[in-house]
């Protein structure tokens, strides 16, 4: 079988970003199979082209490369523009290129129109692999505030799903949301994974003289609108406000909101807390092994609390016990694994509580930990879920 897959942050662990299409396709190279990529540079991945046009192979997938550079730190103009032009390129690959079946991942939603090339011209079976809910999330945001423009991007959302044979959600919150909407489609959930082997096989960090001898406690992923770090800046200035001093936390990622961190730190002396920048993923697996704890939060929104972080897989297979703030699938999976504490978003004495608990009991810290691993390798365990999605793509074409 061939595979066409259409998604613009392609990267591989070398790079900082999420692994989960590179990590599935290599696995369905490995068992026979074709899969052509055709993505873009993103500045967190590790993906780059000299050329405008490059055919580039990474794990023995074929990678074509649309050399327009993503980034959130663009003017949404300029974001705009690329996501225009890739969705223009791409639909002429989906035209050209000979292929059994496609599967575009959104977002952006501009993906659906090469999808719907793919689908209607090539009449290839479609799936549509969905990341964020959009425009759901784009709506809650504030991205989109026009009736019309809102009303136009839901339509469209419905024509991509109804023209999909298998729509792969990324957690059962998104998988819930579309089922109810659009009970008729067939929708399975495919989340992101735990890469078990890289973390249990990742070393120890260098470990700035500094932060020898404490317990640290780590934040590893995007530093956007979406994440809302200042969170664990309220929750390190109240460990401040408390004189525990044998706590550090530590913060690894990129993302618009990083200057505005790192400012804050500065201004209010935030000795406790230490913004490192974007790592490959196998340096981030080195950090999250001699954590105490993993933290994961987000902007409190409700589109949010369906969201699908690789962070969380990351801690997972670290054998980390997490603190995280979403309240929907994430925080009944913490409670009903006993994988970590769930708190409540804004609530920074909540989250220093949980930071010392975890810090002080080494016990259930471990407890908490063993669960987390256990929980990677029996349910999200990369491989399984590679397994699971293919058998469903195959089903398509038989």
């Amino acid at each position: 079988m061939t595979i066409l897959y259409l998604y613009q942050y392609f990267g591989t662990p070398k790079g900082g970003w999420s692994t989960r299409v590179y990590e599935m396709c290599r696995r369905w190279v490995e068992q026979g199979h074709r899969v052509m990529v055709v993505t873009t540079p993103y500045d967190k991945s590790d993906i780059r082209a000299k050329k405008f046009i490059e055919h580039q192979s990474h794990g023995g997938i074929d990678v074509i490369v649309v050399n327009l550079l993503q980034s959130n730190k663009h003017p949404i103009t300029k974001r705009l523009a690329y996501f225009l032009a890739y969705s223009f390129l791409a639909s002429y690959f989906a035209f050209r290129l000979q292929y059994d079946v496609m599967i575009a991942s959104s977002g952006p939603i501009t993906i659906g129109f090469p999808a719907l090339v793919g689908r209607m011209l090539k009449r290839r079976p479609l799936v549509f692999e969905v990341r964020d809910l959009w425009p759901r999330g784009a709506v809650e945001l504030g991205i989109i505030r026009s009736k019309a423009v809102i009303r136009l991007a839901y339509w469209f959302e419905k024509v991509c799903y109804r023209n999909s044979r298998l729509i792969v959600a990324c957690s059962e919150g998104m998988r819930k949301d579309i089922h109810d909407r659009f009970p008729a489609m067939n929708v399975i959930v495919v989340s992101n994974a735990s890469d078990v082997g890289l973390f249990q096989d990742a070393g120890e960090p260098i470990i700035p003289e500094e932060l020898v001898g404490k317990k640290l406690v780590v934040y590893a992923g995007s530093l956007g609108v979406m994440d809302d770090c200042s969170q664990i800046l309220d929750a390190a200035v109240e460990l401040r406000t408390r004189e525990i001093n044998n706590i550090a936390i530590v913060i690894i990622g990129e993302g618009a909101d990083k200057q505005t961190l790192i400012q804050r730190v500065h201004a209010e002396k935030l000795e406790n807390v230490h913004i490192l920048g974007l790592m490959p993923k196998t340096e981030v697996a080195k950090w999250l092994k001699v954590a105490q704890a993993s933290l994961i939060v987000f902007k409190n929104v409700p589109v949010l609390d369906t969201s699908s972080p690789n962070k969380l897989f990351d801690s997972l297979a670290a054998g980390r016990p997490i603190i995280q703030t979403t309240q929907g699938w994430i925080k009944d999976l913490v409670e009903c694994e006993s994988v970590g504490i769930s708190v409540r978003p804004n609530q920074p004495e909540e989250m220093a509580d949980a930071i010392i608990t975890l810090c002080t009991d080494d016990d259930l810290a471990n407890r908490l930990g063993r669960n987390a691993a256990g929980l990677a390798e029996q349910r999200f365990e990369r491989s399984r879920l590679a397994h699971y999605m293919l058998e469903n793509i195959l089903g398509l074409i038989k």
